[in-house]
């Protein structure tokens, strides 16, 4: 047993994030994306939400702030979709909760996110059911 992890990361996410390198990337993907398809590793979290996964994450994940000019990606809207993330709102504060200075978001089109994806280090594949939930954080340096 360890002390002053969160609970919601399991012994393999653990894993996965201390295996990381920096300028590594890790997607937290929602419920409905094909993350077995994209992903080289997946690690599943069934039944978690991506908001209470980034909390957790970012209390022992450094976002590379300093050599990243987007640390942070989002699968933007499809064009013509009317659909607004209010999902998007919540990652801010919770970045700017773990963040020393507000992290740079880029916001990438549907195709080019899955491709970027299948280069991540990891998948987080959870139940998250908003859409658009997708984000991917690159790793920094522990300071």
């Amino acid at each position: 047993m360890l002390k002053n992890i969160p609970k919601i990361l399991s012994p393999e996410l653990l894993k996965v994030l201390a295996e990381m390198g920096h300028g590594d990337t890790l997607v937290l993907a929602d419920g409905n994306f094909p993350s077995e398809t994209n992903g080289q590793r997946v690690v599943r979290a069934d039944g978690h939400g991506v908001p209470e996964l980034l909390d957790a994450i970012l209390e022992l994940f450094p976002l590379d702030i300093t050599y990243s000019k987007y640390p942070v990606g989002l699968m933007e809207v499809v064009k013509g979709d009317p659909t607004v993330p209010e999902i998007w709102a919540e990652y801010k504060k919770i970045l700017a909760k773990h963040s020393p200075t507000e992290p740079n978001i880029e916001y990438i089109e549907r195709f080019e996110f899955y491709d970027r994806a299948k280069k991540a280090y990891a998948v987080v594949a959870t139940g998250e059911g908003a859409i658009y939930a997708n984000m991917l954080l690159t790793k920094g340096v522990v300071q």
